[in-house]
């Protein structure tokens, strides 16, 4: 198969890029990654040296990519669907360029941190407070940008939804969105609702055991549901 995607199924990152291939429709082989066995270390190493994850390697192209929003650029350039995840037009692709990014560093990361502080060993979640915190001051930006077609963009699904469902939907799980904020809880039931996005959660419905503060996601999702 000409397209290799290196992942893991809890990874919010590899979310993103799983979601943007089941929007596009080309097939593609997955490749499991558990850093914890030697053997598949080794050969996810030997693909991303870095340890990016996810990696996509394009036997056909000769091409591994490894920064999710490259990835996403470089088949919707390559190996498009009927729907474009990045317009073509400048402004549009700036936009959207301009939330993926909002999502990826203003939602991802504090939520990861967040994740990261549950998992310290001496328990003191000393950052976790302030990472909340962040990410509700992400919650008010994009509450205040919703408002003109179903997607963060405008009437187009796009990269820029591709980063902002698997934010969101562990973010919720950490600060909830409460009722101040009626329009980016209603995007996030639309996000929730997309095929490709429910497809991705379903996927990893049986790694969600692993995730720290798996009480608190939706029930459809939870392991034991």
């Amino acid at each position: 198969m000409t397209l290799v995607l290196h992942q893991h199924p809890l990874a919010s990152f590899c979310h993103k890029v799983l979601i943007a291939l089941y929007e596009i429709d080309v097939p593609f082989e997955r490749v499991l990654v558990n850093l914890g066995d030697e053997a598949s270390r080794t050969t996810f190493l030997a693909v991303s040296p870095l340890g990016k994850m996810p990696a996509l390697r394009d036997e056909a192209r000769d091409r591994t990519l490894f920064e999710t929003s490259i990835i996403i650029e470089y088949l919707d350039r390559y190996y498009p669907g009927s729907e474009r995840l990045v317009p073509e037009a400048f402004d549009d692709a700036l936009n959207v360029r301009l939330w993926d990014r909002f999502f990826d560093l203003y939602v991802q990361e504090p939520m990861q941190q967040v994740v990261s502080e549950r998992m310290r060993p001496d328990g003191s979640e000393a950052r976790a407070d302030e990472a909340r915190a962040a990410l509700g001051r992400s919650y008010d930006v994009i509450e205040k940008k919703l408002g003109v077609g179903d997607w963060i963009s405008g009437d187009s699904f796009s990269m820029a939804d591709c980063a902002a469902a698997p934010g969101l939907f562990y973010a919720e799980t950490l600060l909830p969105f409460g009722s101040s904020r009626p329009k980016l809880a209603a995007y996030y039931s639309r996000l929730l609702q997309r095929p490709s996005i429910a497809r991705v959660l379903d996927e990893a419905i049986p790694f969600f055991q692993y995730y720290p503060y798996r009480e608190n996601l939706p029930v459809r999702f939870r392991p034991e549901a």
